[in-house]
């Protein structure tokens, strides 16, 4: 697993203060969703059992990881508590390293040309800019232009109608949060049906984003 298997799911929805019940019901939602990428962080009370119950309950549908994972230790714990990704707010080597040995996908989150770089160059698969929204796609695409061999995924400020613009900028995939799941929103059907809906939405923005950019691609190379 690596690069490809995250742009395959194109989205990764954030979730945090998660419980078990709420993990698995919202978990679910998502995938009526079309969204297959979940990412339970670990800042949440008792994530671990989250996790590993997510991961149970999913199995092959959903690509279950573990998110603001700051260090080595709560990688290796994550990973045995089933995560197939690691993600953090920032670069750790000892965390990438951590999930190179257990063979998940590293995503250390990063910001600047050079923080990106070095992620990379420690054996990042992905590198997740964070936070995104405070710079918006062209900084994205200034960022693709001189490194396109480093698979990007931002993160923060991602919505259904800003990510199209992510992935024309060259993003193998987005991060989303709050914009799709709510974490203060009450675990009612109603709620649960809106996550379906907003996760339709999302998935068409972003796989009519990745079409645009293959036809234009090829165009090139024509």
């Amino acid at each position: 697993m690596g690069a490809e298997e995250i742009k395959k799911r194109s989205v990764v929805a954030v979730v945090r203060g998660a419980s078990v019940e709420s993990a698995v019901k919202v978990g679910q939602a998502l995938l009526d969703g079309g969204v297959t990428a979940l990412e339970i962080t670990m800042e949440t009370p008792q994530a671990l059992s989250v996790l590993e119950k997510a991961c149970d309950v999913f199995g092959d549908a959903m690509l279950v990881g573990a998110g603001t994972v700051l260090d080595a230790e709560t990688a290796r714990l994550a990973i045995l508590a089933g995560a197939k990704f690691i993600v953090s707010p920032t670069v750790n080597e000892k965390t990438i390293q951590m999930a190179k040995r257990y063979g998940v996908i590293s995503v250390p989150g990063a910001f600047t040309p050079t923080e990106i770089l070095h992620a990379f160059e420690q054996g990042a698969d992905v590198v997740k800019v964070f936070p995104a929204g405070v710079a918006g796609p062209g900084y994205l695409k200034s960022i693709s232009a001189p490194l396109p061999y480093i698979p990007l995924m931002p993160t923060g400020g991602i919505d259904q109608m800003n990510a199209k613009d992510y992935i024309r900028a060259g993003a193998v995939a987005v991060g989303v949060g709050s914009s799709l799941v709510d974490p203060s929103r009450a675990l009612t059907d109603e709620y649960l049906r809106e996550v379906t809906k907003q996760a339709k939405k999302l998935m068409a923005a972003v796989q009519s984003a990745r079409i645009e950019a293959g036809k234009k691609e090829n165009e090139s190379l024509q």
